[in-house]
């Protein structure tokens, strides 16, 4: 029953739904999640950056606080009297009072500030609210000793015991200014400008980034600056907050794994007045909550909607979003050169009846003529470099014809005939070969083929006075290479050894290291001219066909064999050449290797 077409049907309809629907839900998780993450990390920023933006608004408001006091003549005035020797010490106190006063009015001019005070080394402290007393044992306080000797100007949230009039005994920021002088520690009076802790505790704790989330207000020296346990950011969040203190970075959103194995998202914010730094830490789990329970509802809702969407999503792609999403993503396509995608991704004219379909038009016209001229340059560069490539391999067949053709007749003169024989079956099957230049490239058994029988030539004209050696090494069953780039090679290494030597001795070494094959003929003759090495292995440019087809010398075919090399690897193939100091030369190519199970031609770029 099952193989009637009815059930058939109904078997591919339900695999095809099945199929559709779990593709659907892993790509809606995966990009839900993509754009849920994205959203926490920029909520959290523009959190960071609110909440950033009003400490930097309390922040103007204390140095605007202690820059009036710093700049007044009434401060100056004051300081004046306090150290003028000729005073009463009524005079002096109303001279304190007038400060005290003064500290009022600015107190009072700034909602954020919780009091201002003057603090002098003799022992004196004016407040505001006519606050004027005497008690040298500030002087031993840590911040006051702190402040002379090293500078810290900023107080994280502590219990001022001195100054209670206003902030009633809670804890309070405070900032240290000097007054008179620039320089701390040439200081007499010391300006303390307070502000409740609530003005930045407040606003803080209303920013959530999850339920257990907790967010911390760092000083410059990575110091809490309000009433907050850093302690419990854990080991592995502090050294990333200490690492990220220290390096340029603004803001941003990073990821941790706490040493309980779970992932934490840290949100940081650097602010630039002070140095302080906003660090937020939440763990991952409790930021994609509601993103887990909504996963379990859509799995449900989105079976019973399977159809719904499928119309929604019919109806949409005939709107005018779609055509233009289209359009922007064929834009970026073609500005990576791929036309193919981009004609794909362009919407059919017929489906746009807006002022949209004129530009897509268009668009689609300048892409398929702009393809146009791509191809046709590629063609005719690609038929340029066929062409230089076949002129350069008829050029190989005739040369070792003609020298087998001398040696046939040779033998035949002296009777050989069974070495007649089998030149002539040798000099057949190379023909055979070699007429063939419908194609390239052959497998490199072929082409050793085709070697051993030109070996085996040379062999019957020269006899014991020739020594040639074939060493193998590595997988080279599958290997494809291009035709004809080991006859030329072994064919000057013999003449040239037979100029010097009574004995040529040639090596030939084809071995497979990874991905490259490294092709070796060494002899010993005389050896290569520095000076050819040099052309051959650095061309200042690359060598014309004319120049390659007409050269003569001694190297015609070893210039051969490079230039169609470099024709067809490109940049991918290299040539070493060197001199034995007994004598000799050797010479090695270095392809790239092909297999012959592969489709797609080498990139020779």
């Amino acid at each position: 029953m099952f193989f009637s077409l009815k059930n058939r049907l109904i078997a591919f309809i339900v695999v095809l739904f099945v199929l559709a629907f779990g593709t659907l839900s892993y790509l809606l998780f995966k990009e839900s999640r993509t754009v849920i993450r994205s959203y926490i990390e920029s909520s959290a920023l523009e959190k960071m950056e609110e909440y950033g933006s009003y400490v930097d608004m309390v922040q103007m408001q204390i140095y605007d606080v202690a820059s009036l006091v710093f700049n007044s003549d009434m401060g100056k005035n004051w300081d004046n009297a306090i150290g003028d020797p000729n005073l009463s010490e009524g005079e002096k106190m109303l001279a304190n009072l007038a400060m005290s006063r003064f500290l009022t009015q600015a107190t009072n001019s700034y909602t954020s500030i919780s009091d201002v005070s003057i603090y002098r080394r003799n022992g004196l402290r004016i407040g505001s609210e006519n606050q004027v007393t005497y008690d040298p044992a500030f002087v031993q306080e840590s911040w006051y000793t702190n402040f002379y000797r090293l500078g810290e100007r900023w107080l994280p949230a502590h219990t001022d015991q001195y100054e209670r009039v206003r902030d009633h005994g809670n804890p309070v920021v405070s900032l240290l200014m000097p007054i008179g002088t620039f320089h701390h520690a040439t200081a007499q009076n010391v300006m303390k400008v307070n502000v409740s802790e609530s003005y930045f505790l407040e606003p803080l704790r209303r920013i959530h980034l999850a339920e257990s989330s907790t967010i911390f207000l760092l000083g410059e020296q990575g110091n809490p600056i309000l009433s907050q346990q850093v302690d419990t950011l854990g080991a592995v969040a502090t050294a990333e907050i200490d690492r990220i203190r220290k390096s340029p970075l603004k803001s941003g959103v990073t990821y941790l794994t706490n040493q309980e194995g779970q992932r934490d998202i840290l949100v940081f914010k650097k602010l630039g007045r002070t140095g302080w730094m906003l660090a937020g830490l939440a763990p991952e789990k409790e930021m994609y909550l509601s993103f887990h329970k909504l996963q379990s509802t859509i799995v449900v809702v989105t079976i019973a909607l399977i159809l719904v969407s499928l119309l929604a999503a019919a109806w949409l792609s005939h709107g005018v979003t779609k055509p233009l999403t289209r359009l922007v993503l064929a834009m970026r396509q073609v500005q990576r050169g791929a036309f193919d995608q981009a004609d794909s991704l362009l919407p059919p004219d017929k489906n746009v009846k807006s002022e949209i379909s004129y530009v897509i038009f268009t668009f689609r016209y300048m892409i398929s003529q702009l393809r146009q001229h791509i191809q046709n340059e590629f063609e005719l560069k690609l038929l340029r470099q066929q062409a230089e490539y076949k002129a350069l391999l008829i050029q190989i067949n005739p040369h070792f014809m003609f020298n087998t053709l001398e040696l046939v007749s040779s033998l035949a003169i002296q009777r050989r005939t069974d070495d007649t024989v089998q030149v002539i079956e040798d000099l057949g099957k190379m023909i055979r070969f070699s007429i063939n230049t419908n194609d390239d490239r052959v497998s490199l058994t072929e082409e050793l083929d085709y070697v051993q029988r030109y070996i085996s030539i040379l062999q019957t004209r020269f006899g014991h006075k020739l020594d040639i050696s074939v060493t193998l090494e590595g997988t080279l069953n599958s290997v494809v290479i291009i035709k004809f780039i080991l006859q030329p090679l072994i064919e000057n290494a013999v003449k040239y050894s037979f100029q010097h030597q009574t004995t040529a001795q040639v090596q030939i070494r084809i071995n497979r290291m990874h991905d490259r094959l490294h092709i070796s003929v060494s002899d010993n003759g005389p050896g290569i001219p520095t000076e050819i090495i040099h052309k051959l292995q650095h061309p200042v440019a690359p060598p014309s066909l004319e120049s390659i087809l007409h050269n003569e010398g001694w190297h015609i075919g070893l210039g051969n064999v490079i230039a169609r090399c470099r024709l067809h690897y490109g940049a991918l193939f290299t040539v070493h050449m060197e001199n034995d100091e007994n004598g000799g030369a050797c010479i090695e190519l270095i392809l790239p290797v092909q297999e012959e199970y592969d489709v797609q031609r080498i990139n020779r770029r």
